[in-house]
């Protein structure tokens, strides 16, 4: 062995030594409260406001490609900055990238004034008015929709009691349907064993950390994984800015106004309204054979939130509807953050947003 060379082992011990120096760095400076990363920073503007609800345009640096905007939200449980969540790790990012002029629609931190706020407020008032609101932002006669989770079930509602032609097509992410799928977590509500008013607290909502434990429930492991990955990655600061900014979303639940939980377990949970055809918005009977719009239904392989059972039926209830859905694997999250949704949901997006979409003319701006 010449002098200048040293065993394979030594190369790999010493590179450990670092990482274990920069693990004890990382460790102390999270400790401390050190942010390594924020949470969504692509620069926006606020083009509406209703109620509580917010509608955002976001800003770009790139070239517009695409005429028709694009609205993207989610439920009203979780912050809408999953979708925004850190700069390199962001869906809106990705689509900004592409060309897309991208709007999404926040509905905002319930309090005691939102207790009676409805299934009606949301579906048949605030989105309605959130889709006009883009279009006189965008100039434009037509968009697509991009709704996550209970966001999708929410659209689905109301595409189902009347007629968009302004939709040009439709795109939900993890959207349940057949709510007797979604496991024996919600068995006691669903039976009655449990009593809903029990945990509505004195706003007259459910509370955060109601939410927040019953997501925790259906992760049962969860936390104990994370904080495995975080042990061995804290000396990555990459990977600490994206732990980060995950986890701080996965905590940040926000109540849900107490008419609106009652509705949506009766409606959706007791009576299973969807794959019944039970459900009804404001006396009007949600009918999705009325969809016709084109639909893209994406589904988590391994949805820890949304059992695949509860996502999957989707497409065969869209029966007017050209629906196509598509089983990524993936969670219920990476669906939109991190490396799987850049590999995996990105290129389906673009591939199918591209279809539905008008072309920018050379030397057009709208809505600018």
């Amino acid at each position: 062995m010449s002098k200048d060379s040293s065993p394979a082992w030594a190369g790999d011990w010493g590179r450990e030594i670092e990482r274990n120096l920069f693990r004890a760095r990382n460790g102390l400076k999270m400790a401390w409260g050190t942010r390594f990363a924020e949470v969504g920073m692509t620069p926006k503007d606020t083009v509406w406001r209703s109620r509580k609800a917010e509608l955002w345009r976001y800003r770009s640096s790139h070239a517009r490609r695409h005429r028709t905007p694009l609205l993207l939200y989610i439920g009203l449980v979780s912050r809408s900055y999953v979708l925004d969540l850190h700069p390199g790790n962001s869906l809106v990012e990705r689509l900004l990238q592409k060309g897309y002029d991208v709007f999404v629609l926040d509905w905002g931190i319930p309090d005691e004034a939102d207790a009676e706020s409805g299934l009606e407020v949301y579906v048949d008032e605030l989105l309605p008015r959130a889709i006009r609101a883009v279009l006189k932002a965008a100039g434009t006669d037509h968009l697509n929709l991009l709704a996550y989770c209970m966001g999708g079930t929410l659209t689905l509602m109301m595409m189902g009691t009347r007629d968009f032609p302004s939709i040009r097509s439709l795109v939900t992410i993890a959207a349940p349907v057949d709510f007797s799928e979604m496991g024996s977590f919600y068995e006691p509500l669903v039976s009655g064993k449990a009593n809903p008013d029990r945990m509505i607290d004195e706003t007259g909502n459910l509370p955060a950390n109601v939410i927040y434990n019953m997501v925790r429930v259906r992760r049962p492991t969860g936390d104990l994984v994370q904080y495995a990955n975080l042990c061995e990655k804290m000396w990555n600061v990459d990977f600490l800015e994206g732990f980060q900014a995950m986890r701080e979303w996965v905590v940040d639940h926000i109540p849900l106004p107490g008419r609106f939980f009652r509705e949506v377990l009766q409606g959706w949970l007791i009576e299973n309204g969807f794959v019944n055809g039970t459900l009804r918005l404001a006396g009007r009977p949600v009918d999705l054979s009325r969809i016709e719009v084109p639909v893209l239904c994406i589904v988590a392989e391994h949805d820890e939130m949304i059992p695949y059972g509860a996502a999957i039926p989707l497409p065969e209830l869209l029966t007017a509807a050209d629906a196509q859905c598509v089983v990524l694997k993936s969670g219920h999250v990476s669906l939109v953050c991190g490396r799987s949704a850049d590999h995996r949901t990105m290129p389906i997006l673009d591939q199918w947003l591209q279809r539905h979409s008008d072309p920018m003319l050379e030397g057009e701006v709208l809505g600018e």
